[in-house]
């Protein structure tokens, strides 16, 4: 008998001890989706489902760990060929690169079930497409002017649209962040909205007072009683979804040509006023507004924290309104005295 087992006969191990027997069979691609799915968060249910089922479709058979690069790469390929051309397709990249994002979470979580290594999954082995540079901007404020007259002056619920149009332009917030206001979520006394966005960030947001009145009024109109009621509305009491704001842009571009040569959409509202803010204001007080003051950056970034008031004081230039939270010429004051500045006015 060779010392090396005689060792482990002494130790009362056998060889079969040291193989993988302990490890979870390996099931395929499809038996093992729904467990991906089950725990996903419903937002990346949304933004993955449709490729994690062509995922099934082209290798439901195979078990996970027989599915090659090469595999994945022939199905980004087909993704990005078969994408549907949009207002802002970029010939397909998106579609493919958002095709190995899928299989990388899909992946990621076969790691984390102890039924691959880390360094079997085929997913990290094929590079995303390099995403092409955007092509989004800040709207001109004559652009901004025709959007909103033509959104007022066309379509079968211009009251709704003007809200949105407006909620955007304020907020600078996601369509997800606006389709996911309630009742509750708005704060007419103090002119707030509580924003629920991507990656789970909750935040309140100044908006100005007249807004505050016409969305609670809107609210009220069309059917919002509990707190949890869905705050905005079609005119037949529904709580609008996304397809609004498709169909706005939709309409939009038909009477405004530039709009859909440009690809225009809800998030170009977003630059718009993120751009304002920054070029008036600051890149602290612009990643606050944005609702970026967690994401990662430079460490400068710790000692330029912007808080609610200096939200406010933004808003309240932007639209000449005054503002509950806009505590603008109290900053100033106190940072005189603490700095031990003269004021002007008392020389």
């Amino acid at each position: 008998m060779s010392p090396p087992r005689a060792l482990l006969e002494h130790l009362g191990v056998t060889a079969a001890d040291l193989t993988d027997s302990n490890r979870p069979a390996v099931p395929t691609v499809a038996e093992y989706l729904p467990a991906v799915v089950a725990a996903a968060s419903p937002a990346t249910r949304r933004t993955y489902g449709s490729s994690w089922r062509r995922m099934a479709a082209a290798y439901g058979d195979r078990r996970i760990d027989a599915v090659r690069a090469s595999d994945l790469e022939a199905l980004m390929r087909q993704a990005a060929a078969g994408a549907r051309l949009r207002r802002n397709s970029r010939h397909g990249r998106h579609a493919g690169e958002h095709l190995i994002a899928a299989a990388r979470a899909f992946y990621r979580r076969a790691i984390a079930d102890g039924l691959i290594d880390a360094a079997a999954s085929p997913a990290h082995r094929v590079a995303k497409p390099r995403r092409s540079p955007g092509t989004r901007r800040a709207l001109t404020a004559h652009e901004l002017e025709e959007i909103n007259t033509m959104a007022r002056t066309s379509g079968n619920d211009v009251i709704l649209d003007a809200l949105l149009l407006r909620l955007h332009t304020e907020t600078a917030c996601r369509r997800g962040g606006a389709l996911a206001l309630r009742l509750v979520d708005l704060d007419t006394t103090n002119g707030l909205v509580r924003l629920a966005e991507k990656g789970s960030t909750v935040r309140w947001q100044p908006i100005t007072l007249d807004l505050a009145g016409h969305l609670r009024e809107h609210a009220d109109a069309r059917g919002a009683v509990l707190p949890t009621d869905p705050l905005l509305r079609a005119r037949n009491g529904r709580p609008i979804t996304s397809r609004r704001y498709d169909h706005l842009w939709q309409r939009l571009g038909e009477r405004l040509p530039w709009v859909a040569v440009h690809g225009i959409s809800t998030h170009w509202l977003r630059h718009t006023t993120l751009t304002w803010v920054e070029r008036h204001f600051s890149y602290g007080i612009a990643r606050a507004y944005a609702g970026h003051t967690d994401s990662p950056g430079s460490s400068t970034t710790t000692y330029i924290k912007a808080d609610l008031h200096d939200v406010a004081n933004a808003l309240s230039a932007m639209t000449g309104q005054p503002h509950p939270l806009d505590r603008l010429a109290d900053h100033a004051d106190r940072w005189s005295q603490a700095s031990g500045a003269v004021s002007p006015t008392t020389e």
